[in-house]
């Protein structure tokens, strides 16, 4: 298996061999890929600089443990054994070398390793991941790559998944992450933090990389419910991130922001259905991570450097305040997604701002506001057709809502966000 053929799965390796899918020791490998995927690929890819190598020496290891572990148990350390295969893996490649190219890697090679004869405890070891989204943010890489290189490498995303964020085919996604990653390798680029007066340039795509990794479970990008797993594992690396760099305000505003949005997240489901952020329960919310959202975000307006973070996470603690108000203010979000198209006109927050402008002057103005964008990436981004489909409904459009639901229908992953959706269209017929 090479790297351009092995885009991370959900469980590096579980497709090379026979699984007890469900398994204790199933389970156990998937929370590990899940949790530590990064940590195990920055400390593999440190001494080389190659992440294609490291990614599959990796997924070699948990194709072994899927073997071993349902047989063995699963060991004390699962991070440490699946560190200490894919290293002793590596260094047989190393070895062979003038072959690697041309010879597939077999799995059984490494069965006659013993990961007793050589422990190492990541746990004791300093994370590395956030060095890796320094190397991931590096100058010599192109700039469009960077987010994704860092939620494939780092937090573990699949292509495919990443290519849905970006509105990308996937087949695009992979050839780039794949180039990105011998460019890495071919620079030598070094796999240490940057020192702290080259780490502010390279912090803005650092932050959009730990964002989207939150956002693409949040937004259902993945078709899957949210992970809390990924979740609370942003929300460490943001906090992480903002400690570290103590005098950048966006730093603290993305940890604001998280902090803000995973507070809701107990209320976005009611059983399996979907529920809208305005048909939300606010007793619902956890009100400890708004108050940590809003700590965060008070601490970023010390410094009076107001950036694209800060405005989303004052976005969103105007939607948290309705917990103890009982009301959205809408006037305030119009001025705050004013402020953010000033300085983010990203596709999402045009599209957010055209819902609010139709809350403020009605659905006339907010289909205006849509068709005021000007991107082509808007054909398939399904919040966009989401929205217009309500405000089509709302202004009585109703044939051009159900066209504009079908449409949003069929760019949706999540199940429970599509069944809300095909429900919102029987009311429209």
């Amino acid at each position: 298996m090479t790297a351009s053929q092995h885009q991370q799965p959900q469980l590096p390796g579980s497709s090379a061999v026979e699984v007890g899918e469900g398994s204790a020791a199933w389970v156990r490998a998937e929370q590990v890929a899940r949790t530590s995927y990064g940590r195990l690929v920055a400390l593999l890819a440190e001494s080389t600089g190659d992440l294609e190598m490291a990614e599959d020496c990796l997924a070699d290891a948990f194709a072994r443990a899927l073997r071993v572990w349902p047989r063995d148990g699963v060991p004390q350390k699962p991070e440490a054994w699946l560190l200490t295969v894919a290293r002793n893996r590596g260094r047989d490649l190393f070895r062979s070398a003038p072959v690697r190219s041309s010879v597939p890697l077999d799995p059984e090679a490494v069965e006659g390793i013993s990961p007793a004869l050589e422990p190492i405890d990541p746990e004791a070891i300093p994370d590395r991941r956030l060095a890796l989204l320094f190397v991931c943010a590096h100058p010599a890489i192109d700039p469009g790559i960077r987010a994704p290189l860092m939620l494939q490498t780092v937090l573990g995303f699949e292509a495919r998944e990443i290519a849905r964020a970006f509105v990308l085919p996937p087949a695009t996604m992979a050839q780039r992450l794949v180039r990105a990653k011998r460019r890495i390798r071919d620079a030598r680029i070094p796999f240490v933090l940057p020192e702290r007066s080259q780490m502010a340039g390279r912090l803005t795509v650092v932050l959009e990389a730990v964002y989207g990794a939150y956002s693409i479970d949040w937004d259902g990008i993945s078709g899957r419910l949210p992970r809390a797993g990924m979740a609370a594992e942003a929300h460490y690396l943001a906090v992480t991130l903002a400690h570290l760099l103590e005098q950048e305000p966006e730093a603290w505003g993305l940890a604001a922001l998280i902090s803000l949005s995973r507070a809701r997240a107990p209320a976005r489901l009611d059983g399996s259905a979907f529920v809208p952020l305005e048909d939300q329960d606010p007793a619902r919310w956890d009100l400890d991570l708004v108050g940590e959202g809003e700590r965060y975000l008070r601490r970023a307006a010390r410094f009076g450097r107001i950036g694209r973070f800060q405005l989303e996470a004052a976005i969103q603690s105007v939607h948290c305040a309705r917990a103890t108000s009982g009301e959205t203010d809408w006037n305030a979000l119009g001025r705050l997604y004013s402020g953010l198209l000033a300085v983010a006109p990203t596709l999402g927050a045009r599209v957010a701002y055209a819902t609010t402008v139709a809350r403020l002057k009605g659905a006339a103005a907010g289909l205006e506001a849509l068709d005021g964008i000007e991107d082509p990436r808007i054909d398939r981004f399904q919040p966009a057709w989401a929205a217009r489909a309500h405000l089509l409904a709302e202004a009585g459009r109703l044939e051009e809502a159900r066209r504009a639901y079908d449409r949003a229908i069929r760019l949706t992953v999540d199940p429970a966000v599509r069944h809300y959706l095909e429900r919102r269209r029987e009311e429209a017929a």
